[in-house]
Order: C-alpha cells, then sequence, then structure tokens
C-alpha cells in the first residue's frame, strides 16, 4: 500500500522530468528567460535536496542537454557520489562538445575541482575522437579543461595549447593547417569552418569565394544553417535534410515562405517522412489506429529565441505519428490540412479539435500543445471530463498531452486536464518513450514502479558507459593509459 508522501514523491519527480525535457532556461511565448531560470532552478535544488538518489537518476531520461548539465554540475559539487561517475560519463558523451566545454568551463569559474571532477573530465577528453581538431576548434575551452583537471598534454598537442607558434612545424595536420592559415591563404580551407571563418575574414577573402571553397568541410548542420545565406551569395551548400534530426527538418521547413515550400514540396516532404522512418525504427507500423490533435495557433511562434519551436515539434510529432501508426490522421487546430503549409496563427479552440479525435474513435489520441486552450477557455479540459467519466470510463481509447513549453508559474508543463496524462516534449524522437513515461503521469502506475522504470535505465546507461569505457582502455597501450596525476593526454 502506497503512502501520501509516495504519491508527493511520484508527481515532483514527474513534474521534474517535465520540466527537466522542455525547458531551457530561454524566453518563451508566455515568460520571460529569467523567470524560466529562476523557475527551473528552484526546481533543480528542490529535486536534489528532496530525492538525491532519484535526482542522479533522472540522467538516464531524455531531458535536454541544458538540464544535463546542471544535473551534472550539482551532483560534481557534492562530497560523495561515486556510484553517478559512470551515469555522468554516459551523459556526457551523448552531449554536444561546445555544451560539454562550457559546462567544464562553469566548474573551474565556480572552483569545482575534486578528485571525482577531474576524473571525468580527463576520460571525456581522453575519448574524444579527434582532440587535435577539438584543441583547434575550442582551442580556449580545452586550455581550460586541461588546466582545470590538472593534466600534462605531451607532445604537439600541449605545445599548441600552450605554445602554439613555439614549433616550426607540425606532424598533426589540422594543428600544421592552423599554423600555415596565419598566411597561406589555402591552408584554411583545411581547417573547421568557424575557425576558417575567422582567417577568411582577416585575409580579406570574398564571402561567396570562402564559401564555395568551404562547402566540403561544412558540418550538416552547418550546412543547414548556412542554406539561404550561402544561396543569396550564388552558392549552393546541399544540405542533406533527410540525415538530420527530424525536428531540425521541421525548422528548416517552417523557416521558408510558402512560395518556396510550394516549389521543394517533394523533397521537403521526403526528408520530413524519410527523417521520420528512421525515427520510428522497427516500431514503424505498429501503433494501431492514432489520431493527433495539433497545435498551429499563435502561440506556437514560441518567442525570439526559440522562433516557431513548438510548431516545429508538432509538424515532426505528426510525420513520426504517421510513421509509427498503423492509421493515422492529423488534425491541425486552425482546421488546415496541408501540415507543409502550417504556420503560427490564430485562437487555440483545442476543445472543439479534441472532440472531432474522439469521434473518431481511435486507439490513441495524442495532443501536441502548450495547453492554453482559449476559444472558448477551458473547453478542453470539459470535454475530456465528460468522455473520461461518462462516455468512456473504461479508457478503451487512450489520450495523451505532449506539451513543449514550460511554465514558469505552475513548475511543470501546463496540463489540459486532471483525466489525462500531460508530459513534455523537445524532440521528437522522444515521444514514444514519453508516451510509455504517461502511464506513470496517469496515476495507473505508482513510486514503486517509477524508481524501477528510472534505476533501470540508469543500468542500462551504466552498462553502456562500462563498455566504452574498456573500448577506451583496449585501444590504448598499457604504458599509455590515462590515469590522474600520472600523465595528461597525449
Amino acid at each position: 500500500m502506497e503512502t501520501y508522501a509516495d504519491l508527493i514523491e511520484c508527481e515532483d519527480l514527474l513534474l521534474f522530468a517535465n520540466a527537466a525535457i522542455t525547458s531551457t532556461g530561454q524566453r518563451e511565448f508566455h515568460s520571460q528567460a529569467g523567470e524560466q531560470r529562476l523557475s527551473l532552478g528552484f526546481l533543480h535544488d528542490y529535486i536534489q535536496g528532496n530525492y538525491p538518489d532519484l535526482y542522479a537518476l533522472t540522467l538516464a531520461l531524455d531531458v535536454n542537454e541544458h538540464n544535463a548539465a546542471l544535473i551534472i554540475a550539482n551532483l560534481l559539487r557534492q562530497k560523495g557520489g561515486a556510484g553517478d561517475a559512470r551515469l555522468i560519463a554516459w551523459r556526457l558523451s551523448r552531449m554536444s562538445p561546445p555544451r560539454v566545454y562550457r559546462l567544464f568551463g562553469r566548474l573551474r569559474r565556480e572552483g569545482v575541482n575534486n578528485r571525482r571532477t577531474r576524473a571525468i573530465v580527463r576520460d571525456w577528453l581522453a575519448g574524444r575522437p579527434d582532440l587535435a581538431f577539438d584543441a583547434v576548434k575550442y582551442r580556449a575551452a580545452v586550455k581550460s579543461a586541461v588546466r582545470h583537471a590538472h593534466l600534462r598534454p605531451a607532445g604537439e598537442l600541449g605545445d599548441f595549447l600552450f605554445a602554439p607558434f613555439g614549433r616550426a612545424r607540425y606532424e598533426t595536420p589540422v594543428l600544421e593547417a592552423w599554423r600555415r592559415a596565419h598566411y597561406d591563404t589555402s591552408a584554411l580551407y583545411d581547417l573547421p569552418y568557424t575557425v576558417a571563418e575567422g582567417f577568411a575574414a582577416r585575409h580579406g577573402i570574398s564571402r561567396a569565394v570562402f564559401l564555395e571553397r568551404i562547402a566540403p568541410r561544412l558540418t550538416r548542420l552547418e550546412r543547414l544553417r548556412l542554406a539561404g545565406a550561402a544561396e543569396r551569395d550564388g552558392v549552393r551548400t546541399d544540405a542533406d535534410l533527410a540525415a538530420l534530426p527530424l525536428v531540425r527538418v521541421a525548422s528548416y521547413v517552417l523557416s521558408l515562405d510558402h512560395r518556396t515550400r510550394a516549389e521543394r514540396r517533394a523533397e521537403l516532404v521526403g526528408a520530413l517522412r524519410a527523417s521520420a522512418a528512421r525515427a520510428a525504427g522497427a516500431r514503424a507500423g505498429t501503433w494501431g489506429t492514432v489520431t493527433a490533435v495539433l497545435d498551429d495557433s499563435f502561440s506556437s511562434y514560441g518567442s525570439p529565441v526559440k522562433r516557431r519551436r513548438p510548431l516545429a515539434v508538432a509538424l515532426a510529432c505528426h510525420h513520426l505519428l504517421e510513421a509509427l501508426a498503423g492509421t493515422y490522421r492529423g488534425l491541425w487546430v486552425s482546421g488546415g490540412t496541408d501540415p507543409l503549409m502550417a504556420r503560427p496563427s490564430g485562437p487555440t479552440p483545442l476543445g472543439r479539435r479534441i472532440v472531432d479525435a474522439l469521434e473518431t474513435r481511435p486507439g490513441l489520441v495524442v495532443i501536441v500543445s502548450d495547453g492554453w486552450d482559449n476559444a472558448p477557455p477551458g473547453l478542453a479540459a470539459e470535454v475530456l471530463r465528460v468522455w473520461r467519466r461518462r462516455l468512456d470510463p473504461g479508457g478503451e481509447v487512450g489520450v495523451v498531452h505532449l506539451n513543449p513549453v514550460y511554465d514558469t508559474e505552475q513548475f511543470d508543463v501546463r496540463r489540459l486536464s486532471p483525466m489525462v496524462p500531460t508530459v513534455g516534449i523537445r524532440d521528437a524522437e522522444d515521444l514514444p518513450a514519453l508516451v510509455e513515461l504517461a502511464r506513470f503521469a496517469e496515476g495507473r502506475t505508482g513510486v514503486a514502479e517509477l524508481r524501477a522504470y528510472l534505476e533501470d535505465r540508469a543500468a542500462v546507461r551504466d552498462r553502456v558507459a562500462l563498455g566504452e569505457r574498456r573500448a577506451l582502455d583496449d585501444r590504448a597501450a598499457p604504458g599509455e593509459r590515462l590515469t590522474l596525476g600520472e600523465r595528461g593526454v597525449s
């Protein structure tokens, strides 16, 4: 028999999971960045103070990188906690390098330099596939991390970080390209784009010439980010849209004007469906009958710093659910029937569209919305209450609300109704796991099952981290293995 305290613990953890999945501390449509950071900081302190053992386990969930970095920083500030090291290492290995280097910089500024922190920094640096490349692209950050962890880089890497012009020549190609780029314009095209861009400006190279010659060195995201500007300069970067994450593709599509979307319809729809099929994987076509209610009201614009992000999540979920379902129907709040032409506009009559969705009596109804039901206010909650209590008390039709926006006043994502579970979402690829997590929010399972779920996911992540560490040790000769205080990164 679960106690009232168990119920509170379960609700607290789900509330924190929703916040850590959706909020990035940036401005949203209904709240400022300062409010987001203050609300999120309170939640981290509250959960870590009251549930320290489970706080670390939330790293095993699909929390976003902003919150993963906050969790790791908070854990490393604490004494002890050696059991969290492999889970932290696993999460760091899945984060983008700039985010990790910013985390290490924050730890240095705050004076967090215990033995466990130094070991984690050392192991992460040792696991980088090309640390010389990192040293060129993030030189100041790598230098800071090496100093903070008390490492002693040997050979060319150490010289490059601390005395870059002390050598007449480097054997490592990327380091030698950086040295030559100071006087040889041809060498800069062997450097990462962000570094080469500075050298190009120094040498007075025109933007069009630079983009044309650096194009083969661009990453997928750089190609996508530069596509519009490059075309204005008469250069095509040919971004491979289908290979990008689904929300990235959706955001790019929504950034185009309607005329361009119509002209490139086959390409854009094909990229969205290919990315969705990759995300669905073996689960494609296994979800039975699914109807989605998708919010394209004006508030789905998001904010100037997260432009059209809620709408991009809805568009991405539309295509992923289409891939997952055996039979699928997508209902947009605006009444639109062409997802490719979606744009944020008008009020949010969620209640009416939910009625339309329930009338089809699918196996699952998925609502993707920020939860601000305002045409008329409260209709969605009343529809769901009547449906669940009077028309479908047995729960034959599953209903899940996915919310991409964190509500600072409620310390949670905004809920439509207590009758249906609400979970936060940021990346469409997390949708299947979030629908699974929704069963805890629905109250059908308790804190014991939630703890078991978190511990099971953490155990899987821990085994992955241990396997990766052993693989790293196997690649190094016995005398070359990195140990704290003996030698640095080479």
